[in-house]
């Protein structure tokens, strides 16, 4: 009778669990899609968040167990956080690595962690976001936790209409 009870209670919390995962994601609203790049708004405890993001259009090498990766913009206006540029690389940085990012002719590090990198300083955010709808591409180079460098390249065709779409719904 307990293993029945077990897999039913086992039963029970994936399906509580993918009911919850379901909310979630029903949570998000499509702002639009703007050629590479797409706008998103949703909402957590601390407030509306609102996010621009793209794919590479480019992964060179691509890693082993490599996964898609993301270049997202985003703002939180409750934090206080308006351009926040980061990235999910699709591969785990090294340890204690750092990356950069290459726009409008200017590089840009960042820290990383795992897969994922922000701006090693914050206050170049604004004139980043600039510099991407200024620009027609950007580049994320980083080392790989096996010691490869990768480069990832990003189309800033329609981050511009992207961040108004953000800007109108967050600002």
């Amino acid at each position: 009778m307990s293993a029945k009870r077990s897999v039913f209670q086992a039963i029970l919390i994936g399906a509580l669990a993918l009911a919850a995962t379901t909310a979630l994601a029903q949570s998000v609203r499509v702002l639009g899609d703007f050629r590479d790049w797409s706008a998103y708004a949703t909402s957590d405890s601390a407030g509306k968040i609102c996010f621009a993001l793209s794919k590479p259009s480019v992964t060179e090498p691509e890693p082993e167990g490599y996964a898609q990766a993301y270049l997202y913009l985003t703002h939180r206006p409750s934090e206080k956080i308006r351009n926040e540029i980061n990235v999910i690389a699709g591969y785990i940085f090294g340890p204690d690595s750092t990356a950069v990012l290459q726009v409008g002719g200017e590089s840009h590090e960042l820290f990383t962690s795992d897969d994922a990198a922000w701006l090693a300083d914050v206050s170049e955010a604004e004139d980043i976001a600039g510099q991407m709808r200024a620009g027609t591409s950007l580049v994320i180079e980083g080392e790989s936790d096996r010691g490869f460098k990768i480069r990832q390249t990003f189309s800033l065709s329609g981050v511009t209409a992207a961040s108004r779409a953000i800007e109108a719904e967050c600002y």
